[in-house]
């Protein structure tokens, strides 16, 4: 058989083992070396095939689809295409999210003697992914081992902790070939192979000694823990529940969602710390609470990942999210205090003052818009949001209704709309809440958005330039030219004018009502609120005066 029918042969074998497993969506970045795969892709009908221009935005559309627990195929072709894949794989990799990265080569005798377009792809990626193999050229006589290699990688990415699987494929000119009859299929995979693996409770009697009077429950993202189950946790020992947004906790019984705010008032900080903390997922966005957690100094129980969650050396144990409910057996009635009851008290009245601000304002502000979209997201969509102030100001000022999903692995602002497109083309409504930098740098997910098949409905606050740098020492240590010229840094872009230029529904709104309308629509769309840096760190400053005040 001819090297290209080879070539064929084994890709149509790789796509046709991934789609067994499961596998639906296909993220393909035009090229010429990607071809094989990418002609085997094309061919089938049972998988959904994206075709996207920037392989950088490919990769977080891959991100974005694997937020559902299936990966997605991400292909491209060699040299630097396969490098833009590296933003994505890290967010991935340090969040569990499950992508198989396929990324075409030169053949081996084609490396290392400068041929156009090839870089050393080896281990790309390092330690980012679970993992990386390149099976050389397809040839009929390993035509055995094409299926286990489909059906690895796939296991690879899947089984916990799920992550992005790299597989670099080298093929040979020429690219277009024909398949011929595939090996047969291996025996179907043990459905246990796949579960989640529980983390067996090993510190259990030093769990037992520790002092449970004054505990708090930290709920992060990506945990793998149900709020129910978490509250649970909460009903046994009495607990409150310091939920951020990306947890899926804010609405369980004894959520508080001010902590933030409560925890800036020195007086209820230092009056309310906590002698254990059970941290579930990962840590909250907010600085604050962060310093306050570690500043207590008291142990940490970690429950499950994403990865090793210990930034401050205070974890005494690691438990696996099946454990969570066996905890919670085993602390039923560690408490008979108001420990919990009066966080909620604190926290209705840090909502109410919340409300008397924002309520005040004639137009938006940077709070309002997440509150807003907290409190007017559609049931059936889902939110994600750019990690800088879109994710606190939804932490902080969202409330029980808050829900959404952040790239919080490396917490970069890169790859939030394609993140967001990816989410969309998975098939559910998505709102994407970002700034304007954060806009600006994922542009290219607006590339032919118009013509996709995708509900994605994109909100943009416009504040011309880093807003989260004015809440930072530099703001006011520097001369305000040095600042802006550094941190600051206006772009002057018109971005209704970006959003109109791909074809996209795009408008202004300046209050809530019309955010709402806006929100009520299917998209493609892009929405634009207008803010100022100076009066955002002013409503800040006055949000957290209003709540002082409540607490007294």
């Amino acid at each position: 058989m001819p090297t290209a029918d080879d070539q064929a042969t084994c890709c149509a074998t790789l796509v046709d083992e991934w789609i067994g497993s499961g596998i639906g969506h296909a993220v393909v970045a035009p090229g010429s070396r990607s071809t094989p795969m990418a002609l085997a892709l094309a061919g089938r009908d049972d998988v959904r095939l994206h075709v996207v221009h920037d392989e950088r935005v490919a990769g977080f559309v891959g991100l974005g689809l694997g937020l559902a627990g299936i990966p997605a195929v991400v292909l491209c072709t060699s040299g630097t295409a396969a490098a833009n894949l590296h933003p994505a794989v890290v967010e991935a990799g340090l969040s569990d999210v499950p992508v198989l990265v396929v990324t075409a080569d030169r053949p081996p005798e084609l490396r290392d003697v400068g041929a156009a377009q090839t870089i050393d792809q080896t281990h790309l990626f390092g330690r980012s992914v679970r993992w990386f193999h390149d099976p050389g050229v397809p040839t009929a006589d390993l035509a055995g081992t094409w299926r286990s290699l489909a059906r690895r990688s796939f296991t690879a990415a899947t089984d916990a902790p799920a992550g992005p699987v790299h597989l670099n494929l080298p093929f040979r000119e020429p690219l277009v070939g024909t398949p011929g009859e595939l090996p047969p299929p291996l025996a179907p995979r043990s459905a246990l192979s796949n579960r989640p693996k529980s983390v067996d409770c090993s510190m259990q009697n030093e769990l037992d000694d520790l002092d449970r009077q004054r505990g708090v429950i930290v709920a992060g993202g990506r945990s793998g823990v149900a709020a129910d189950v978490i509250a649970a946790l909460a009903a046994a020992t009495g607990w409150p529940v310091l939920a951020d947004p990306t947890s899926g906790a804010t609405g369980v019984d004894g959520a508080i969602t001010t902590a933030d705010a409560l925890l800036r008032h020195p007086a209820f900080a230092r009056d309310h710390t906590p002698e254990l903390i059970v941290r579930i997922g990962r840590p909250p966005a907010s600085r604050v609470v962060n310093e306050w957690l570690a500043e207590s100094a008291a142990p940490v129980v970690q429950v499950g990942g994403p990865g090793v969650i210990d930034p401050d050396h205070h974890v005494v144990a690691v438990v696996g999210p099946l454990d969570v409910t066996r905890l919670a057996q085993a602390w039923t009635g560690a408490t008979g205090t108001p420990w919990a009851a009066r966080w909620r008290h604190a926290a209705a009245r840090a909502e109410t003052a919340i409300d008397d601000v924002l309520g005040a304002e004639t137009t938006l502000t940077e709070p309002s818009v997440a509150r807003t979209i907290a409190r007017h997201l559609p049931a059936e969509a889902e939110l994600v949001v750019a990690s800088s102030m879109p994710v606190r100001d939804l932490e902080w000022y969202g409330g029980t209704g808050a829900r959404g999903h952040a790239n919080r692995g490396a917490n970069g602002i890169d790859g939030v709309v394609s993140t967001a497109l990816g989410v969309a083309l998975g098939g559910p409504p998505t709102v994407a809440l970002v700034g304007d930098l954060a806009f600006l740098h994922d542009a290219g997910a607006l590339t032919a958005l118009a013509g996709r098949a995708a509900d994605l409905r994109i909100v943009v606050v416009d504040n011309d330039g880093g807003g989260i740098f004015s809440f930072l020492p530099q703001a006011t240590a520097l001369a305000p030219e040095r600042f802006e010229q550094l941190y600051g840094t206006p772009h002057g872009t018109d971005l209704v004018a970006v959003g109109r230029a791909h074809g996209l529904d795009t408008a202004t709104v300046a209050t809530a009502d019309e955010l709402v309308a806006r929100l009520g629509r299917p998209g493609p769309s892009v929405t634009v609120v207008r803010t100022d840096r100076v009066a955002n760190v002013d409503v800040h400053r006055r949000l957290s005066a209003a709540v002082a005040a409540a607490l007294g």
